[in-house]
């Protein structure tokens, strides 16, 4: 949920799952053309902002420790261009619950940033037609115009093309994370295969067996390269596939974190238990229904 409450604003940054992602092809300017399909879980970072005498940042929560330098950090990025863009002072204190590991391959990172200029555009009250949200989260992240939406969709271009989905059936899934992070970058440049061919569906499935049956046809591109840089993860995904329920074990962007979908949520409350005994991290979650809360900020 995403909230106003006096002088201010609260949004959830959803964790990002990448269904299947494919990639299609290597640009000039290095970065890659691809295919996905996004859905995202309720469970989220928070992003809370309140009226400031400047930009101040702060953070909490289980994974506040990992976060990089504030001159990295997308949150301050996000605040700084988007008061760049409306010509106003950044002034706004900003305070982040960070409950999603960080370089995991969930989006957090821009899930954040989506969150802040969602929150902050509530919070100045900038008029929708002022800026265009999704250009400037672009230039932030190749995730960043898709957490904007925060709801299933297509992901193409190298992330600006968002293709809303209408009627995916939610499902419940387990996260799990190993507690290594690994840099996109590092994944793209691991990998040796060859591209991939566009593959969305012709059909939206209606239940959860045929949605895994259309999955199974599609892969992650970037799976086998995250793989070689971080070996733990096979042994994380054969974990997924051996629990109880799971109908299809896969890697979550570039990485490391895993994914595993199920029929029913206890199911994925148990594998979650399994995965925690192993040490890593993992949390029970279902996929977010499509909504848009903060239309009315």
């Amino acid at each position: 949920m995403n909230a106003r409450s006096g002088e201010s604003v609260t949004v959830q940054a959803r964790a990002k799952i990448n269904l299947y992602l494919h990639v299609l092809a290597r640009r000039k300017d290095g970065y890659h053309e691809l295919d996905s399909l996004f859905v995202f879980g309720e469970l989220a970072d928070v992003i809370q902002v309140k009226p400031a005498r400047s930009l101040r940042f702060k953070s909490k929560g289980p994974f506040a420790e990992r976060l990089p330098d504030d001159q990295d950090n997308l949150i301050l990025r996000a605040a700084q261009l988007l008061a760049d863009a409306v010509e106003v002072k950044p002034d706004a204190a900003i305070t982040l619950t960070k409950n999603l590991p960080v370089a995991a391959g969930l989006g957090g990172g821009s899930a954040d940033a989506a969150a802040t200029l969602r929150a902050l555009a509530a919070l100045w009250k900038i008029p929708p037609e002022a800026v265009d949200l999704t250009l400037l989260g672009l230039g932030i992240g190749a995730d960043v115009p898709a957490c904007l939406l925060s709801e299933p969709c297509y992901v193409g271009g190298i992330g600006e093309r968002i293709d809303p989905v209408t009627d995916l059936p939610a499902f419940p899934t387990v996260l799990a994370n190993p507690g290594m992070a690994l840099p996109t970058v590092s994944v793209f440049g691991a990998r040796k295969q060859k591209y991939s061919k566009r593959s969305r569906f012709r059909r939206m499935p209606t239940n959860i067996d045929e949605l895994v049956s259309r999955l199974k046809n599609r892969r992650n591109d970037l799976q086998s390269p995250a793989i070689k840089l971080c070996p733990v993860i096979a042994d994380m995904l054969q974990t997924i596939e051996s629990t109880d329920g799971c109908r299809l074990a896969r890697l979550s962007g570039s990485g490391a974190s895993c994914f595993g979908i199920y029929r029913e949520i206890a199911e994925a409350h148990q594998a979650a238990q399994i995965l925690q005994r192993r040490g890593w991290w993992a949390e029970a979650t279902m996929t977010a229904s499509a909504e848009r809360p903060w239309e009315n900020l």
